[in-house]
């Protein structure tokens, strides 16, 4: 204890420290980005000469890091194509009839997917899924949101591949000496975590969850901003021939609104759910571009907005990947205004097809090939490269935004689905490490593919790429100065009469305690150091107190801004701050005793 005072004293690490209390400040305020605060505390170390240059930006270098801009292609790969759509399906089932059902089936289905994909993507995609699913319902999304978050959360803690933040911890754990992470090294006290706290989410979603309703003008005012509105087509061969809307997958799969049904001269309007689909039944839709993206793609139903276009007219899908989109805006004297698509000749006149239309607040009641153009109307088009090109010269039309991204490539789903399995099984098997399994993967998505060169660039998140990369500098300086085994000696003479059952749960709620108001990413930097001193002080594993330390960073169920699927599902659930912590606090102290019991017993202490 004597040796505390000095290394306190000394300028290396009074320097660290000030840079780290600093830094946690900025994490806690939010003044600058997290990615900005990291790169900020690691420039600021090497100005003052605490770690050489090399030191603080190794981070960037490692294998944890390159592993997790691969793990970012290979996720956009599996979206890409669609090799998640039967989570989507299954998730919006009709079949699911209560918010407790629904949980359940969350914890079930997305906790294991959310072991191997990124849980920001995965609340992206079933957001609307589950929104849809809740307005059919007329059950409140606050019943079922903040649910699908934590269930990611949850899941998250299975495998390395489930967090950055697993990945950053193996990364730190392995500089200090104790020993990398493997693929499945956590599992087995993950799925007890997972199995654990989903119990605890179902049983007590009824009691604490609130209701905070449906608010009906919010939802008409979304889809009026973000809905267009199309015309399918139900082509020979499609899986809707012979069933009802409510028995298809066509709203279970996709967001969608089904407007009006058109038989041949015959016009039927909602309801619709009970009329049975024949061939040649075209669904005047209003849905979301995502989504009418997706339907382009689906074999179940035919994009085909204009009537006179002919299968001939139409691109083939071996031609598909040279089309491009474009938002296009009629402006005001626009001379198309008044005339619809059909009198125009749209199609033969500017070379593209118009796939769907976005009219303000008003609701669409026409055939699109009928609809009468007005100025503000907004067009979806698809057409070749020097087709649009040519729109950018037109006084009649003002190009808005052209989609990059295009069209998803569904028709390499299964070997997107492949190649993203054979990334886990290979490495499980010790047959090649984990970032080759991931590196050779990238490759093949791209190659196969699955994900074009560019989108391979912007899956990549820069900002948490910085802010890890960034991160290793503090492991590296608390190590280097001792301020680590100083504080950890610290801790040591408060608990080393106690039973390292309750050390670790006060390892991990610390940690747990500490992520909810500053990046958890940052959390795992600054402990990881410190936890493994302890548990050298103390004679136990030191990856046992790393276990603990991760599990309490990844354990995020009291604010909305520990964790960013918590904040995704914030504003759309309708919550108040006090909500999540209502409904956090229980699982939070579960996990609390059952994380430190799981270690324990894995480690045999």
């Amino acid at each position: 204890m004597d040796a505390l005072p000095s290394v306190f004293l000394d300028p290396p690490s009074l320097i660290t420290l000030a840079v780290l209390l600093g830094a946690v400040v900025l994490f806690i305020t939010g003044w600058l980005a997290p990615e900005v605060t990291g790169l900020l505390a690691a420039g600021l170390l090497i100005a003052f000469g605490v770690l050489k240059p090399s030191e603080a930006v190794e981070g960037f270098g490692s294998t944890a890091l390159v592993t997790l801009m691969g793990l970012f292609a290979l996720s956009a790969g599996l979206f890409r194509s669609g090799g998640l759509d039967r989570l989507r399906e299954a998730i919006g089932s009709d079949a699911v009839r209560s918010p407790k059902r629904m949980i359940a089936l969350m914890v079930g289905l997305v906790g294991p997917v959310s072991a191997f994909v990124p849980n920001t993507p995965i609340v992206a995609t079933l957001l609307p899924v589950i929104e849809g699913w809740c307005k059919r319902r007329r059950i409140s999304p606050s019943k079922v949101l903040l649910p699908l978050s934590f269930a990611t959360v949850l899941g998250g803690t299975i495998t390395l591949l489930g967090s950055s933040v697993n990945l950053l911890a193996s990364d730190v754990s392995e500089k200090l000496g104790y020993g990398a992470f493997q693929l499945f090294s956590f599992s087995a006290i993950g799925i007890g975590v997972w199995l654990s706290g989903g119990l605890v989410m179902v049983l007590l979603a009824d009691r604490l969850l609130p209701d905070r309703g449906q608010n009906d003008d919010d939802l008409v005012a979304d889809l009026s901003n973000n809905g267009y509105f199309t015309e399918v087509k139900i082509p020979a061969g499609s899986e809707l021939i012979g069933q009802s809307l409510h028995a298809s997958r066509l709203q279970r799969r996709f967001d969608v609104d089904v407007l009006e049904l058109h038989r041949g001269a015959e016009r039927f309007l909602p309801p619709l759910a009970d009329r049975t689909l024949v061939v040649g039944d075209r669904l005047l839709l209003r849905c979301t571009k995502a989504d009418l993206l997706r339907l382009q793609q689906d074999h179940t139903v035919e994009v085909a907005p204009t009537p006179e276009s002919t299968p001939a007219e139409r691109p083939s899908a071996d031609k598909q990947n040279d089309q491009r989109m474009v938002e296009v805006l009629l402006p005001s004297g626009s001379t198309l205004a008044g005339d619809c698509l059909r009198d125009l000749r749209f199609r033969q006149r500017y070379n593209v097809t118009v796939l769907a239309l976005r009219r303000g607040n008003q609701l669409l009641r026409e055939r699109l090939g009928r609809a009468a153009l007005k100025e503000g109307d907004v067009l979806l088009l698809q057409g070749p490269k020097d087709a649009i090109r040519g729109l950018q010269a037109n006084n009649d039309l003002v190009v808005l935004e052209q989609l990059e991204k295009d069209l998803p490539t569904v028709s390499r789903k299964r070997i997107a689905i492949s190649i993203a399995a054979l990334v886990v099984i290979l490495p499980a098997l010790k047959l090649i490490p984990l970032v080759g399994a991931v590196l050779l993967g990238t490759v093949a998505m791209v190659a196969t593919g699955c994900l074009r060169a560019g989108e391979l660039q912007r899956a990549i998140r820069l900002d948490v790429i910085l802010l890890l990369g960034s991160l290793a500098s503090f492991s590296v300086a608390i190590e280097k100065t001792g301020l680590a085994r100083a504080l950890a000696q610290g801790l040591i003479a408060g608990l080393q009469h106690w039973p390292v059952f309750w050390a670790l749960v006060v390892v991990f709620l610390f940690t747990t305690l500490l992520t909810e108001v500053m990046s958890n990413s940052a959390t795992v930097a600054m402990l990881i150091p410190i936890a493994g001193q302890l548990a050298l002080g103390l004679g136990q594993p030191p990856m046992a107190f790393i276990f603990a330390v991760l599990f309490g960073a990844s354990q995020s169920f009291l604010s909305p801004v520990g964790y960013q699927t918590n904040l995704m599902v914030y504003g759309p659930g309708r919550y108040r701050f006090l909500d999540i912590a209502r409904y956090g606090f229980p699982l939070t102290l579960v996990m609390t005793l059952v994380v430190p019991f799981l270690i324990s017993r894995w480690f045999g202490i």
